[in-house]
């Protein structure tokens, strides 16, 4: 799929994969990377559901970090989210094996759960962007993602009250599949469910979220005036993504600081 065609599925589908963003004969080490991290900052609540998770993952493994910024994919992102957009989550995720299904969401800030949210209903518009980065081959047997192609242009989705079941299966589900090496772009909105992981290996990939330059993420760092101020009003939760030190941030390379420039401690 070319970049062209690309645009394309973004825009009706609400997806589409990039093949041979991280290069073959590298895969391998960042993928191991990035299972050393889970393994040692992981979150217990997740792991008990056969998932590896570990919020602001670049501030603890940068492994990826210089793909983060590639030519195509900021080609991609920039064309959906405009100039100068910025990285607003990095998070590793592992499905292990035998981990469950999961329920259906939309991703931050179309989360009706979230207490950061754009409530529902909430235009039809291009917002943010959500990218699985496939450190393992993505396929229906080891807990390639749950998709509903087109339900990006919903004005809700099963975290809100909407009249669908967030637990059952959906009658247009697919499974996103692709190769190690390739990054899975997502409108933030489409309905998506984590897998279960039949297969006998670790499904690793790492989520990476990118904002457009006028939408405020500082609700998602803790300590931050926005975020106090709506979780004491709204009663909701909302997720977490640590600031990143400043030497992690000067370690990073040339062309991924912009990315991350506003998200380094005070």
């Amino acid at each position: 799929m070319n970049l062209q065609q690309c645009f394309q599925r973004v825009r009706m589908d609400g997806f589409c994969v990039l093949e041979n963003v991280v290069p073959e004969e590298e895969v391998a080490s960042v993928r191991e990377s990035v299972a050393r991290a889970t393994e040692e900052y992981g979150r217990e609540e997740a792991q008990a559901k056969g998932i590896g998770h570990v919020p602001g993952l670049i501030r603890y493994d940068q492994s990826l970090a210089s793909y983060l910024a590639d030519a195509e994919v900021m080609r991609l992102v920039e064309g959906l989210l405009g100039p100068a957009a910025k990285v607003s989550f990095t998070s590793a995720t592992i499905n292990y094996p035998g981990n469950l299904r999961g329920s259906w969401h939309a991703d931050w800030p179309f989360n009706q759960k979230n207490a950061g949210r754009i409530p529902a209903p909430y235009p039809d518009a291009l917002m943010h962007l959500t990218t699985l980065w496939m450190l393992s081959p993505f396929s229906c047997e080891n807990g390639g993602t749950l998709l509903v192609p087109g339900s990006h242009r919903a004005t809700n989705n099963p975290t809100g009250d909407m009249g669908v079941d967030p637990q059952e299966p959906y009658p247009t589900e697919v499974h996103a599949t692709g190769p190690a090496g390739g990054v899975l772009v997502l409108d933030s909105r489409i309905w998506h469910a984590t897998a279960a992981n039949t297969s006998d290996e670790a499904r690793v990939s790492v989520v990476v979220r990118y904002a457009p330059w006028w939408l405020n993420t500082r609700v998602l760092m803790p300590g931050s005036a926005e975020r106090e101020r709506l979780l004491g009003t709204s009663g909701r939760t909302e997720n977490e993504q640590p600031p990143l030190p400043h030497e992690v941030y000067d370690g990073l390379p040339v062309e991924t600081k912009p990315l991350f420039a506003h998200w380094v401690e005070d």
